[in-house]
């Protein structure tokens, strides 16, 4: 499955190289940062786009609200980060932003399912299967309230307007995100790491309301509920509004 909410995890594969002799090398380990974020090479999930480790000091940033531009072609999706929530995953997004991954990429899924309204957006392949060739762990939210139509109490609601990390299993976040434009329900395995401002609602609105593309598993005269959005949203710009962001 991919991530959301995107990334197929590969099987990891070892084994050793040839060399001159009898000898063998073992693939070298993975680099992880020493911070407490310990940011994680994954040599079997390359970067789609160069980009370094993030810097992950002992102390990471973990006050305040963090301001980033997001200039998209149908309009702004302002955005807002928590450090006080998730300070592992606004250092890395803002990482990310200022060495350019972000932009000039596709947001590739829009969903349109009662329960699960997003549009979602990271990967420059615009496939659901790319990210920054490293993972790091998960700042699970604890206070979103809980959805009254699940028996199991299990589930959480996802509220309009909230920015949350995609992934494709426990630690396994990358540069995926989504963005809510409509109340979901999900479980709550989703790191909520800020929020998107009014004009963002704006211009989700404005995608969600073009539909989505439909594919070769559309039955006829259905309305797909998830795939590639019909207003093309392309991230131009991803600028945060801030002096020294990522360190």
């Amino acid at each position: 499955m991919k991530r959301l909410l995107g990334i197929v995890l590969a099987a990891a594969v070892s084994g050793a190289v040839l060399t001159s002799g009898t000898a063998s090398a073992e693939p070298a380990p993975p680099r992880v940062t020493h911070g407490p974020c310990r940011y994680t090479e994954t040599p079997d999930e390359p970067a789609a786009r160069p980009v370094p480790l993030p810097p992950d000091p002992r102390h990471t940033p973990d006050r305040g609200q963090v301001d980033v531009a997001v200039l998209t072609s149908q309009g702004a999706l302002p955005l807002r980060l928590d450090r006080a929530e998730a300070p592992c995953t606004a250092q890395s997004f803002l990482h990310l932003a200022v060495h350019g991954f972000f932009t000039r990429t596709t947001c590739h899924r829009l969903t349109a399912h009662p329960t699960l309204k997003v549009l979602q957006c990271g990967d420059p392949t615009a496939t659901g299967e790319g990210g920054p060739g490293y993972r790091y762990h998960d700042e699970l939210p604890t206070t979103l309230p809980p959805a009254p139509s699940d028996p199991t109490g299990q589930r959480r609601i996802y509220s309009r307007g909230l920015l949350a990390m995609a992934n494709a299993g426990p630690d396994t976040n990358g540069s995926q995100f989504f963005v809510v434009y409509g109340d979901s329900t999900l479980l709550p395995n989703y790191t909520v790491f800020g929020t998107v401002g009014a004009a963002g609602l704006r211009t989700l609105d404005h995608v969600a309301a073009g539909g989505i593309q439909p594919d070769a598993d559309t039955p006829p005269g259905t309305p797909p509920v998830d795939g590639k959005p019909v207003r093309t949203t392309d991230l131009q710009l991803v600028l945060p509004l801030c002096v020294r962001c990522a360190s």
